[in-house]
């Protein structure tokens, strides 16, 4: 699975009164219409359970210059980081990441060890920042490119 690139979150939950957050790299966009997007979740992962009583989440998708973060919420607390989160509506979101996602939790798919929470998405921002990339275990960012659009796909 590490020759996929994906994108690098801090999934982020309220549970008892504190705002806790996890490194994740298993987000997908679920739904244009209705808006839904997915994570997936290790059941073994405190987060799991916080986003179950919690009934929402936050995904932040960070930019290319906060691997501190990602490391940090991933366990490997060897920098100390100071995030800074805020509400939007009920969900705590981080402040300057390339984008920003607030969703109450719609449907839960078991996935083995992990569930995959489908959430209905009250919330979207973005900024200009490029994202952070994760790649066969190490972070990348994305080269420039000319900026051509994308039609959206026709389906078939």
């Amino acid at each position: 699975m590490g020759a996929f690139a994906t994108g690098v979150t801090l999934v982020t939950v309220d549970s008892d009164g504190a705002t806790h957050a996890m490194t994740a790299n298993a987000f997908m966009s679920g739904s244009f219409e209705p808006p839904f997007c997915v994570i997936s979740i290790a059941k073994r992962a405190h987060t799991h359970d916080m986003i179950r009583r919690a009934g929402r989440f936050g995904v932040n998708i960070l930019g290319a210059d906060q691997q501190d973060l990602a490391l940090y919420f991933a366990g490997k607390k060897s920098r100390r980081v100071e995030p800074r989160f805020h509400r939007v509506g009920e969900t705590p979101l981080l402040e300057n990441c390339a984008a920003r996602i607030g969703a109450s939790v719609a449907n839960e798919v078991d996935c083995g060890d992990h569930t995959l929470f489908i959430g209905a998405i009250d919330h979207m921002d973005s900024s200009d920042r490029p994202p952070l990339i994760y790649h066969r275990s190490a972070f990348a960012a994305l080269a420039p490119k000319a900026r051509e659009p994308v039609p959206v796909p026709e389906f078939w």
